[in-house]
């Protein structure tokens, strides 16, 4: 951005030299021709003025010789013929003026002034010659002072320019700055508006957004942390109703499941009072399938499903923490015994798809009518369509996505969370 507006001051800046310059340069050379045919047509004038008073034509040869001391070089043609000063051959313009008619006419050499003297015996012509030499003197000097002066003007502007656009550059560098930190999850980050009205403008707007995104976030933080408190005394309800039980097996496996919940709202409350982003550890995704299975795997075989588990013998690590990815792939086997009959078998499967994991949960039901169910609040069943959406935000957090689709066999349904791999997982 820097240097396109250094550019843009020196293209406009060149334009207006041309149109200036170029014009005094060619005034310049006009102003030297007219300064050197001038004092030409002084000598002329002067030499004809002698004639017209004398008839010596010594003293008019010393008055010749006084002309003829520069460049120009002065003629008389007497009217017998005769040719005194400077050698020269007596041409068309020496033809026209002894018609009585004074003229400045152009020569391969330069230019010639004639002035025509009238005398008893005739017409007599004064012809001054200028040499080019003496037509364009000062004129090299003069383009070379306004070369300068184009070129510091050039340089002033560039100079000026990149002031101003270094300036200019800072403040939207650090507005960028401050947007990425935002984007990141940096709510804390702020910028001091500077620069021009217009973008110190859009500093304080972006203030006032971090601030606001913050507010809003504290308040559903807060909204969250009130809601998981208020779980804790149904939670409590059902421990007690879980201590009265009398299968001390049944009443071991549904203290089990408390717990679980216990731990899932503990989770939440301490997610929401985090404020600061953090990054997710990496986990074995293959050791969390076989995990989720055996939890799933009691209530299969209650509701006589065959569950079927693919997952290869060594680890699988991707860059989503096991509580995350667990919650997800929670979320997707629920979908089976929620939209599924029962009987109906599921399988679950992870496997390397180049740099990526593949988590995957595929059933033998009646497959989705619509795939937008994976958009937060959209549910074909009346539930509050938040479970797929929740999976997919765990996949997007770290760069990766969820896909919907058919089973092979083309019968059912399949949601397949796409990864990103990660380095070992971590024990």
């Amino acid at each position: 951005m820097r240097r396109l507006l250094v550019r843009y001051g020196l293209a406009m800046t060149s334009v207006v030299l041309v149109a200036f310059l170029v014009p005094l340069g060619l005034l310049a050379r006009s102003l030297a021709e007219q300064r050197a045919l001038a004092e030409a047509r002084q000598d002329a004038q002067s030499l004809a003025m002698f004639i017209g008073s004398t008839t010596d034509e010594s003293r008019l040869r010393a008055e010749l010789l006084a002309v003829n001391r520069d460049e120009r070089t002065t003629t008389v043609f007497l009217p017998d013929g005769r040719v005194l000063g400077a050698p020269a051959p007596r041409t068309e313009s020496v033809a026209l003026a002894e018609l009585g008619r004074a003229l400045t006419a152009r020569t391969s050499a330069g230019a010639e002034v004639l002035v025509p003297v009238s005398g008893p015996d005739g017409v007599a012509v004064v012809r001054t010659a200028v040499p080019q030499a003496q037509l364009t003197h000062g004129v090299a000097q003069a383009w070379l002072v306004l070369a300068v002066v184009g070129l510091v003007l050039l340089a002033g502007t560039a100079f000026a320019g990149d002031r101003i656009a270094a300036r200019l550059s800072r403040s939207v560098r650090d507005l960028a700055g401050v947007a990425e930190k935002l984007g990141a999850g940096d709510l804390s980050a702020r910028v001091t508006p500077s620069g021009p009205p217009e973008v110190a403008s859009v500093g304080a707007v972006l203030n006032d957004l971090g601030d606001r995104v913050a507010g809003l976030l504290a308040d559903e933080r807060a909204l969250v942390a009130d809601l998981s408190h208020r779980l804790r005394t149904p939670i409590t309800a059902l421990e007690l109703d879980v201590d009265s039980l009398a299968d001390p097996a049944e009443r071991e496996r549904m203290a089990g499941h408390v717990t679980d919940l216990v731990a899932a709202v503990d989770t939440v409350i301490r997610t929401a009072r985090q404020h600061e982003r953090r990054t997710p550890p990496d986990c074995d995704a293959a050791a969390v399938v076989r995990d989720r299975a055996r939890f799933w795997g009691v209530l299969a075989i209650d509701q006589s499903r065959e569950m079927r588990v693919d997952v290869p013998p060594d680890a699988v690590p991707v860059g989503v923490d096991a509580g995350s990815l667990g919650a997800a792939l929670d979320v997707l086997v629920d979908n089976v015994f929620q939209h599924t009959p029962p009987g109906t078998g599921f399988r679950l499967e992870v496997h390397r798809h180049g740099a990526e994991a593949v988590v995957a949960v595929s059933d033998e039901g009646p497959g989705l009518a619509d795939a937008t169910l994976t958009e937060r609040g959209s549910s074909g069943v009346g539930s509050t369509g938040l479970g797929l959406d929740v999976a997919r935000r765990t996949a997007e957090r770290v760069g990766g996505h969820l896909e919907v689709g058919v089973p092979a066999g083309g019968r059912g349904a399949r949601f397949v969370l796409i990864l990103p791999e990660a380095g070992p997982a971590q024990a």
